[in-house]
């Protein structure tokens, strides 16, 4: 599609009052419960001077409704959601990592699960945006995470048509779905960092989109590999997961302070994934009985005949589950689980 075949935003007169504008932003559903920023003319032209492309230009198609992301439609939720200028580039990539087949948006988008779309960066530009990767990473305080994380949401919402209710069907949502981003503490990091085990250049600068459930705090003061790779994985078996039904990608954010348990014990990032895949397979026994007829029916090409007694992995290889290191000191790690019918996607994004 071209550039010159898709209209330009539609513009609304206004007063110049704040209260008035997110009033019609809260009867019209263009916000997500909390104030934005009146996205003007001059605001989106700021915005688009950083975004190297053009104004018209199409991005991706945004499911579940398949709306046109533009570089300007992107821009103008950017600016509603309160982000500096320079953060355009990083919400174009993410748009397009999206919009990528493997991560089946359309089954995000609209499903009853509490989804979030959860934005981890890597490289050079979590630096120079500051985008938080210790204390508090996924949690308040940081300008870039909080209006990143929730720009991505209204790109999700209002080009692609998820409205809570309508096309949005969470029973239940979470507050991620407000917000969820963070960086790589990739200066505190015994391994590769993910962007590179991805296949990208240490000195590139990606996100990567995660379709998370939720977080779950791990707190052990565990002080053996062995005995840290047990705890967590007992922590990833619960037979109600997606996962266990469909074969996920479950993540992990290790806190700096667990992964320097594994390094010191010469534990790589591949070993640790083999361990945390070995040691949580459950039971199809496990799962209730409607669960284990979708497992059957979603796993059979993987795993053959499931018995009562067939041990069901978390995911179909070892290597499908995915660990960053952020976070603070202390002896906590976060176990995201996800969606199940959904793979990551990082992009390169264009400085």
């Amino acid at each position: 599609m071209t550039e010159q075949s898709l209209d330009r935003a539609a513009t609304l007169e206004m007063p110049d009052d704040i209260d008035a504008i997110n009033r019609l932003y809260r009867e019209r559903r263009w916000g997500d419960g909390l104030p934005i920023v009146p996205p003007s003319a001059a605001r989106v032209d700021r915005m688009l001077a950083h975004s190297g492309r053009g104004r018209h230009e199409l991005v991706a198609r945004v499911a579940p409704g398949f709306g046109a992301a533009t570089v300007e439609r992107i821009a103008i939720n950017a600016v509603m959601a309160g982000c500096d200028p320079e953060y355009l580039p990083v919400l174009i990539a993410a748009t397009e990592a999206i919009a990528d087949a493997e991560f089946n948006l359309q089954g995000i988008q609209a499903t009853t699960n509490p989804v979030a779309v959860w934005l981890v960066l890597n490289g050079p530009i979590s630096k120079r945006l500051q985008v938080n990767a210790t204390f508090n990473c996924i949690g308040q305080g940081n300008w870039a995470n909080a209006t990143l994380g929730r720009a991505m949401r209204l790109i999700l919402q209002n080009i692609g048509g998820a409205w809570p209710g309508e096309m949005d069907r969470a029973t239940h949502g979470q507050p991620g779905k407000f917000t969820f981003c963070c960086a790589e503490n990739e200066e505190n990091h015994p391994w590769q960092p993910l962007h590179v085990e991805r296949g990208f250049a240490a000195g590139d600068s990606t996100v990567t989109v995660v379709g998370a459930e939720g977080t779950m705090n791990m707190n052990t003061h565990a002080r053996f590999a062995d005995e840290l790779a047990r705890v967590i994985a007992e922590t990833m078996m619960h037979p109600t997961s997606n996962e266990y039904v469909h074969g996920g990608e479950p993540w992990f954010i290790l806190g700096t302070e667990h992964a320097e348990i594994f390094r010191r014990e010469g534990w790589d990032k591949k070993e640790v994934k083999r361990q945390l895949w070995e040691r949580s397979k459950i039971a199809v026994k496990q799962l209730s009985a409607k669960e284990i007829d979708r497992a059957r029916a979603s796993r059979a090409s993987e795993l053959g005949e499931l018995s009562d007694d067939t041990l069901l992995p978390i995911s179909p290889r070892a290597e499908d589950i995915q660990l960053i290191v952020a976070g603070g000191p202390g002896t906590h790690s976060v176990y995201v689980p996800c969606f199940g019918n959904s793979r990551a996607v990082t992009r390169r994004i264009a400085i």
